[in-house]
């Protein structure tokens, strides 16, 4: 038997020993964290001594972190590139990413709760084919998709309206809206896949209850399912807006022609423009030297503009799209 002081004396090396296992492990967490936080935020920060740099010192190798002489310039470029029309451009942007936005969610939540809830033949086929177009890559399809919307025309209706028979939906916005109607948007059989997901986890019961209760189909899918839908209704919501409001995939095949920011943005800054927009930064700031780190810069500094939209929904739904991620049912 140990005496008093003695179990006194290891009782405290036991608890010393617990709180510097739980010290030792609360440092490590916390440097990995911060080393996280760096390798992410970095490419962030390495972008401030370029686009708030002046012209003449981009390349100067005494500039690490912070400008020497700070400026604007490289966003004033950039706004006079990518936004022709002033901020209407984005305005029109972050329009067209809303409305093919709110069409994905209707037609992909209505898609998604017949695949989960309604029993028909096929169900199980059809269900497999959604699958299977997320998976297949989209080029697979473009050729049939362009052919399709360049000869349009529906079991030959069209003749009673035009003359050929047939009309051209290519460079027409049109044709994008057709794509998210018939579920073919930007990554929409995700959506599908997701609603479709989440509807199954639904208890049979709220449905059984509605339907005695006088409900209908269509009620019951309106008044029941989809206000119980809200959660997975914002995380599409929010992807959908994203990348659409990206894309540049469909835009520069079905609507090449169209002042979409994303287009505007990798058209202006491919690689053969650059000495077209190195001239046009000088000519326009009376600049006399033009290094070719001002390409980069100003293309960085239109990234961060074309960014602005994405950083103001990120910061304002973050949260309740990490919470509707854990409800909404893909791993149910």
């Amino acid at each position: 038997m140990k005496n008093k002081p003695e179990r006194d004396a290891a009782l405290v090396m036991y608890l010393f020993r617990k709180k510097l296992k739980k010290g030792i492990l609360k440092f490590f967490t916390i440097v990995l964290i911060m080393g996280l936080c760096f390798t992410i935020c970095y490419p962030l920060l390495s972008l401030v001594p370029v686009v708030f740099s002046s012209i003449e010192e981009l390349g100067n190798p005494n500039v690490i972190w912070i400008p020497l002489e700070k400026s604007v310039i490289s966003f004033q470029a950039a706004a006079r590139f990518i936004l022709p029309d002033g901020f209407l451009t984005m305005v029109r942007s972050i329009l067209y990413a809303v409305g093919i936005m709110l069409i994905q969610i209707f037609f992909s939540a209505a898609a998604g709760y017949a695949l989960a809830r309604v029993n028909f033949w096929g169900r199980r086929l059809v269900f497999g084919m959604v699958v299977l177009a997320f998976l297949l890559p989209r080029q697979s399809l473009l050729l049939a998709q362009y052919i399709y919307f360049n000869h349009f025309d529906i079991l030959g209706i069209m003749d009673l309206f035009t003359k050929q028979g047939e009309i051209n939906l290519i460079n027409n916005p049109v044709s994008l809206v057709m794509l998210a109607i018939f579920g073919f948007g930007v990554n929409q059989a995700l959506f599908i896949f997701i609603f479709s997901q989440f509807f199954k986890n639904i208890p049979r019961e709220l449905e059984e209850a509605s339907l005695i209760d006088g409900c209908g189909f269509y009620r019951c899918y309106f008044k029941i399912m989809i206000p119980n839908a809200v959660p997975v209704i914002s995380t599409v919501a929010v992807l959908s807006f994203v990348w659409n409001y990206g894309d540049t995939y469909f835009t520069n095949y079905f609507n090449p022609e169209g002042s979409y920011l994303s287009t505007i943005l990798s058209s202006t800054f491919q690689a053969a423009n650059k000495e077209y927009v190195m001239n046009a930064v000088q000519t326009w700031y009376e600049v006399p030297l033009v290094p070719d780190m001002a390409f980069d810069a100003v293309k960085q500094a239109g990234v961060l503009i074309f960014l602005v939209p994405l950083l103001i929904v990120y910061l304002i739904g973050q949260r309740k799209l990490v919470e509707n991620m854990e409800n909404s049912g893909l791993v149910g």
